[in-house]
């Protein structure tokens, strides 16, 4: 589960980051992942979402979906039928994060880039 309260980083100044509470949240192994596969191409069953996001075991996809639901950023709609179909979505309250994580993925594209000319003008020198 999320922690409820921040760490002590910052207290001796009085500073507290205001962005530690989400960032936290979006932080755990492979979070990132899920929450891409689910913006990008909406609700998703289980087996569906263990595949876009490759490499993640079955128990490690089910523990960060259970804290992502905790956190209620994920929403799991379960119907009972034969077999039982569970889909997982974003949550209205994850969707207030797309403008701030659109914007960080326009970033980081952009310093990936930079950073592969760099280290390919570094490797010709």
């Amino acid at each position: 589960m999320i922690a409820n309260s921040s760490p002590d980083h910052g207290k001796e100044s009085g500073a507290v980051c205001p962005m530690d509470y989400i960032l936290r949240m979006l932080m755990g192994p492979w979070t990132t992942y899920i929450v891409y596969n689910l913006r990008t191409f909406g609700p998703q069953r289980f087996g569906e979402l263990k595949r876009r996001v490759g490499g993640i075991s079955a128990k490690m996809l089910t523990e960060r979906l259970r804290t992502l639901e905790g956190a209620g950023l994920v929403r799991r709609d379960y119907e009972a039928t034969i077999p039982p179909k569970v889909t997982y979505s974003l949550t209205k309250r994850a969707h207030e994060l797309d403008e701030a994580l659109d914007k960080l993925a326009q970033v980081a594209i952009r310093w990936q880039a930079e950073d592969a000319a760099a280290r390919t003008l570094k490797a010709a020198e």
